[in-house]
């Protein structure tokens, strides 16, 4: 008999309030405690873990208890993303709930289990099977902020154009997307060569 623990999950992760839609398809253990998917997320995305996060389920919240609660002082409890599975959100293929990345920017992902898998030894979770279009840049003001940023860099004669274009780098093609390049930022230091999210992932 299969544990059901040794199951995975396959979530859909969707930035939300941006369009044309940015979103990924992870594959996880069943048994991942919270703190393992937002480290995933950070990774799928393309974020830095720069700033804090929450998991809102059901109307409660679930995050780092170790980090001082200061972004929502007047809110409900938060839980301990640690002390939370899967497992216990993941048996219902319609569920739904919400990350939040940088409350100051406000980044929110819809997380949506589409289904629950049995155990494939032939694959190496967490693993990214799908996705359209890039992460926004860090700290450049939200979906919002993140629509004007467009808009500058697509217009050469706009008087910020240039220094947003520096900004970004150089260049930012937002169409711009690689299952491989996720899964290398996915993959634990021993399976790969670029730099570590995090040896609990």
């Amino acid at each position: 008999m299969i544990h059901e623990e040794l199951n995975a999950v396959k979530p859909r992760i969707t930035l939300d309030d941006i369009e044309p839609p940015i979103w990924r398809r992870l594959v996880a253990p069943l048994n991942w405690r919270l703190d393992q998917l937002h480290l995933a997320i950070q990774a799928a995305f393309n974020w830095w873990n720069f700033h804090l996060h929450e998991f809102c389920i059901g109307g409660l919240r679930y995050g780092d208890p170790d980090v001082e609660d200061v972004a929502f002082e007047d809110s409900p409890r938060l839980f301990d993303e640690r002390e939370v599975t899967l497992r216990d959100f993941g048996r219902d293929p319609s569920v739904k709930f919400v990350y939040t990345y940088d409350f100051g920017d406000t980044w929110e992902h819809t997380v949506a289990v589409e289904k629950v898998l049995p155990p494939d030894p032939g694959v190496a979770y967490p693993t990214c099977t799908g996705g359209k279009r890039r992460c926004p840049p860090e700290d450049c003001g939200g979906p919002y902020g993140y629509h004007n940023l467009l808009e500058t860099l697509g217009d050469p004669a706009n008087e910020e154009h240039e220094s947003m274009l520096e900004w970004v780098g150089g260049s930012f093609d937002p169409e711009a997307f690689s299952v491989e390049g996720v899964n290398q930022r996915l993959a634990p230091p021993k399976r790969r060569r670029t730099r570590a999210v995090s040896q609990s992932i």
